[in-house]
């Protein structure tokens, strides 16, 4: 692994807390007896939990020099990233049906969003500079329901602030890596696909809420 990436499994680890502090108020407060919770949510939080671990757990294996696990786990993933995605249907479905369809945006476009770079990730799993840089894009989208919940049951923002506030810190995270990169001539090439999926994103929600 990369000298300047050697602590990335560490800093992925912060996903279990703002996972656990954004659901918090709408999932993890209800245990145990999630009244309010039906099986379809339940399966999607098993299923995004799994994939985070498995998200956290890559990079430490890549520190530790174990390779053989690293590459037993990622082909664990071409089974468990096509059941993330296809536990987001149900959500999706019951959004359609809402009194606010304009919502299916979030899912749909983390959905999206995943499909790319995970795809991508995958055509450069040989190559790893790229392949990291794909799998840290991954991360990033799991940042939008996470933060995205902090900012409105915690921190009480409108949407629309929000959810511009949560691109800005994309931005800067994927800004700061960019700056890495170029001081320790790497390719940040992926970053700036990255930076224009969320740009694009961020276009399109504010052209639709």
């Amino acid at each position: 692994m990369e000298k300047a990436y050697k602590n990335l499994g560490f800093l992925l680890i912060l996903l279990i807390p703002f996972t656990f502090l954004g659901f918090y108020k709408t999932y993890f407060n209800q245990f145990p007896t999630f009244e309010e919770t039906n099986t379809y949510i339940h399966i999607h939080a098993a299923i995004a939990s799994i994939w985070v671990l498995m998200l956290i757990a890559q990079p430490l294996l890549i520190r530790k020099k174990k390779y053989k696990l690293h590459k037993q786990i990622g082909k664990i993933s071409y089974w468990v990233f096509p059941l993330l995605i296809l536990s987001f249907i149900p959500g999706i479905i019951r959004i359609f049906n809402s009194d606010s369809p304009t919502i299916l945006f979030f899912p749909l476009s983390d959905v999206i969003m995943l499909i790319i770079l995970y795809s991508l990730a995958i055509y450069h799993r040989k190559s790893t500079p790229k392949h990291m840089r794909y799998m840290i894009g991954i991360a990033l989208v799991f940042l939008d329901p996470t933060l995205g919940r902090i900012g409105i049951f915690w921190l009480e923002l409108s949407d629309k602030v929000n959810q511009n506030v949560l691109c800005t810190v994309i931005y800067l995270i994927l800004i700061g890596l960019i700056f890495l990169d170029r001081k320790n001539d790497r390719n940040y090439k992926p970053y700036l696909l990255i930076i224009s999926l969320w740009l694009i994103h961020q276009i399109t929600f504010n052209l639709i809420f």
